[in-house]
């Protein structure tokens, strides 16, 4: 296991590109020079540019995720779970699925020690979204459509339920959250009262009065939902233009609702009032694909999902800030992110559906 980079030598990625024919038997890498790449606090990602014995016949860059070398987010990733979902997901279901993701080229585990590597495909010269800037809403059109191709083809399916590392319990992560949440919530609120809009406040205090209701709310139809699917963790424009956008970091993906996925990003990535002028259009966009696909999919009961999800964003800005490494552009971003979801749930009045 080459779970940190000092271990991806020469000779040690040779042979995991050869393991899954990324390579031919003849070839062999002769240098590695990694550089880090990305913004993501959970793990640690470096670009590999690599030289080859002889004429170039394998990839000049690969991307190498690896466990967090911060404890507290290490710790937090084997607590939740984290690093056996993104093997799994590209190990088991990336390959079925229509949703762009880079192509996986090694992908190995120790759940129990929490060590991993995964090679993935170089998305280069790709833009990563930001989630601070925020996008455009045709922009966001384009990442939602994508979000059609990863929720439609398992919508409803009966059998996710048989994939242990996917599905879990939902009981008993229900009754996790609602015991750690109010905590995070607590501690959410002392590190950041002092600059906490008072929409956040007033989202908050309408989600943790009645969280036991919206964790116990229902969640059919489920499917494969992403859990961060949010601009840091797309690639617009990649392989020379050629890929409109495509999905990384799935060390949230589980089943779900799918509508949360969708109010996620929207609330998260478009400014409010781009938000308010293009959301409903998307979200019709997106449902349109769904039934192409041959999903059945009602317009209300969409809309209204779709509402209930605007939690999702406050929910997610709350638990994580209190459990990665804290760090200047992660307080910002998770502020940003509360602020632009509190104020989409009151937007579409999401506090209503708790007694729906």
């Amino acid at each position: 296991m080459a779970g940190s980079v000092e271990a991806l030598t020469p000779a040690w990625i040779t042979e995991a590109l050869r393991a899954q024919g990324g390579l031919a038997a003849a070839v062999t890498v002769a240098t590695v020079e990694a550089t880090p790449v990305g913004t993501g606090q959970m793990c640690d990602s470096v670009r590999l540019r690599l030289g080859y014995d002889g004429a170039v016949s394998g990839p000049a860059t690969v991307v190498a995720k690896l466990p967090a070398t911060d404890p507290t987010s290490r710790a937090t990733a084997k607590s939740l779970g984290s690093y056996e979902l993104e093997v799994r997901f590209y190990q088991q279901l990336a390959g079925d699925l229509p949703i762009r993701t880079p192509r996986c080229l090694y992908a190995d585990i120790d759940v129990e020690e929490a060590d991993f590597v995964l090679l993935l495909e170089d998305m280069a010269p790709a833009r990563q979204g930001d989630q601070l800037a925020g996008c455009t809403p045709d922009e966001a059109a384009v990442a939602v459509a994508e979000l059609s191709k990863l929720h439609a083809p398992r919508w409803g399916d009966p059998s996710l339920a048989s994939i242990e590392w996917l599905h879990r319990d939902p009981e008993a992560r229900q009754t996790f959250m609602a015991e750690l949440l109010p905590v995070l919530h607590a501690g959410f609120r002392e590190r950041y009262g002092d600059v906490l809009d008072d929409e956040v406040e007033q989202a908050c205090d309408a989600l943790f009065g009645h969280l036991g209701t919206h964790l116990g709310e229902r969640q059919a139809p489920t499917t494969i939902v992403h859990g961060d699917y949010r601009l840091d963790n797309l690639l617009f424009g990649g392989l020379g233009g050629g890929v409109p956008v495509a999905v990384v970091d799935w060390q949230t993906v589980g089943t779900g609702a799918a509508m949360d996925d969708v109010a996620y990003f929207l609330g998260g990535g478009l400014l409010p009032e781009d938000r308010r002028a293009s959301e409903e259009e998307i979200v019709r966009d997106y449902l349109d694909r769904l039934r192409a696909a041959g999903v059945a999919f009602d317009w209300d009961d969409c809309w209204q999902d779709y509402r209930r999800g605007t939690w999702s964003g406050l929910l997610m800005a709350v638990a994580a800030s209190m459990l990665v490494e804290r760090t200047e552009r992660g307080d910002e971003m998770f502020l940003t992110m509360a602020r632009r979801a509190a104020r989409h749930a009151l937007d579409l009045d999401a506090a209503d559906l708790f007694g729906a």
